[in-house]
C-alpha cells in the first residue's frame, strides 16, 4: 500500500487524547505544519516536575508551527470530559475529521505487585478511554471523507511471554488494539478507517527517562518524530482502502521511500527493540 502524494492534513480537524509533550505532541506539530486543526483533550494544565510541558504550552507550540490549536483540560476517563472535548472541537472547528488515541499508562509490574489502582488506571485510559473517545466522535467521523482512528497500540503478539512480563499493563495496550480491530471492521462500510501505530525501538519521551531506563534507555531510542512521521503517512492514505492494520514505524516509512532512519537516532544496533516485538 503506497504513500499518498497528494493529500496533506491542511484544514483537517483532528482530536488528540493527550499530546502535551512526548509522541502525541510530536504527532500534532507534524499535522500543525500542514495547517491542520488540532484539540488536545489532556489533564496537564501545570507545570509538572517531571514531566516538560503543558497542554496550554503545546498548542501555542501547535500555532506557531502553523496550524490552530484548540487546548482543552480534561480526562479521557471521564465520560462528560470526553462529550464536552466533542462538542468544543466541533463547535470551533465544523467536525471532526480524524481522533489520535494517544494518551497512555503503563506500569510494568508483575501481577503480584501491582496495585489495583494502577491496574484500573491503566485500563481506564487505555482501554477504555481509546473506546470513549472514538465511539462519541463517530457522527462527526462519519460526516468526513477523510476520516481517520489512529491509536498507539501494539501489533496482537499472543506470544505468552508478554503478557507473562507484565499482565496488567498488556491487558490494557491490547485493549486499544483490539478497539483498532473491531472499529475497522465495524466501520469498514462507512469508510472511516481504524489503524494502529507502534514503534519499532523504544521511543525518547518522558515515560522512558522517568520509568523505563533513565538517559540509558534514552539514548537507545529514536526520537519521538520517527512515529510522527509514520503517522502522517497513514493519515495522508485514503481511509477506504488503509484500515485495520497494525503499522510499525519503520514499515510505514520504509513503504513511503524513506529508508534512511539516522535523522530519528543512533546507530540501529545500539537501539532498544519496543515492547511486544518479538526477536
Amino acid at each position: 500500500m503506497s504513500a499518498s502524494t497528494d493529500q496533506s492534513l491542511a484544514g483537517r480537524t483532528i482530536l488528540m487524547s493527550g499530546g502535551s509533550r512526548g509522541i502525541g505532541l510530536a504527532i500534532a506539530l507534524r499535522a500543525a505544519r500542514d495547517g491542520a486543526n488540532v484539540a488536545l483533550l489532556a489533564k496537564t494544565a501545570e507545570p509538572h516536575p517531571r514531566l516538560e510541558g503543558t497542554v496550554h504550552t503545546a498548542a501555542t507550540a501547535l500555532e506557531e508551527a502553523g496550524g490552530r490549536a484548540l487546548a482543552i483540560v480534561g480526562d479521557v476517563r471521564d465520560d462528560r470530559s470526553v462529550a464536552d472535548a466533542v462538542e468544543r472541537t466541533v463547535e470551533v472547528y465544523g467536525g471532526i475529521d480524524i481522533v489520535v488515541n494517544n494518551a497512555s499508562a503503563i506500569d510494568l509490574s508483575g501481577t503480584a505487585d501491582l496495585a489495583m489502582k494502577k491496574y484500573d488506571l491503566m485500563q481506564d485510559i487505555n482501554a477504555r478511554g481509546s473506546f470513549l473517545l472514538a465511539k462519541t466522535a463517530l457522527p462527526h467521523l462519519a460526516a468526513s471523507d477523510a476520516a481517520h482512528i489512529l491509536t498507539l497500540s501494539p501489533p496482537l503478539n499472543l506470544n505468552p511471554e508478554w503478557a507473562g512480563r507484565h499482565l496488567g499493563y498488556t491487558i490494557a495496550k491490547y485493549g486499544m488494539s483490539l478497539v483498532t480491530l473491531g472499529l475497522a471492521q465495524e466501520l469498514r462500510e462507512q469508510g472511516i478507517a481504524a489503524n494502529s501505530l507502534w514503534p519499532r525501538t523504544t521511543i525518547a519521551t518522558a515515560a522512558v527517562r522517568n520509568l523505563l531506563g533513565g538517559e540509558e534507555m534514552a539514548a537507545r531510542s529514536r526520537t519521538p518524530e520517527i512515529m510522527a512521521d509514520a503517522a502522517y503517512e497513514v493519515l495522508t492514505r485514503d481511509p477506504r482502502a488503509c484500515t485495520g492494520n497494525f503499522f510499525l514505524d519503520d514499515e510505514v516509512l520504509a513503504d513511503a521511500g524513506i529508508t534512511d532512519l539516522s535523522v530519528y537516532g543512533g546507530p540501529v544496533q545500539t537501539l532498544e527493540r519496543d515492547l511486544f516485538l518479538d526477536d
